[in-house]
């Protein structure tokens, strides 16, 4: 098994994977900015509500940034900054612990499954010529016979 990339360019299969994962976690995330100002309003927490708010409105926005960043060789590197702030949330909301852990480890397996997919598909590509037609850019699935 090769290392888990923390940066760099994924296969278009990963990235598209890593992509859903950011987006799924970026709707918890701003759930539980709704449970942080919630929980600090109802303990008469004043300002600090809000900020809880803010801040957890700012991880969902950066989830999403992450999502659309993905094939970009630094989008990789801003996904697992979003995994370590989501598991640092937990300080404020213990139940994000859960959620953190949760996307993590989807994070980990659709980077490891994803590259493993990639590398079939272009295993098989290969093998089918695809790119080797009259113009140089068909391939064995764009052709139509008959």
């Amino acid at each position: 098994m090769r290392s888990i990339p923390f940066h760099g360019q994924t296969g278009k299969f990963t990235f598209r994977m890593l992509a859903t994962v950011l987006g799924g976690e970026s709707i918890c995330i701003l759930l539980g900015a709704l449970v942080a100002r919630g929980v600090s309003a109802a303990d008469g927490g004043g300002g600090r509500s809000t900020a809880y708010l803010l801040v957890g409105f700012g991880l969902g926005a950066l989830c999403v940034v992450a999502a659309g960043m993905m094939r970009r060789p630094w989008g990789l590197t801003l996904g697992w900054v979003v995994q370590a702030l989501t598991l640092v949330s937990a300080v404020i909301v213990p139940m994000m612990l859960v959620v953190g852990l949760f996307f993590l480890a989807l994070w980990v397996t659709c980077l490891v499954k994803g590259a493993q997919i990639d590398a079939e598909m272009a295993r098989r590509e290969a093998a089918a010529g695809v790119g080797e037609g009259p113009s140089g850019a068909e391939g064995a699935a764009d052709r139509v016979d008959g």
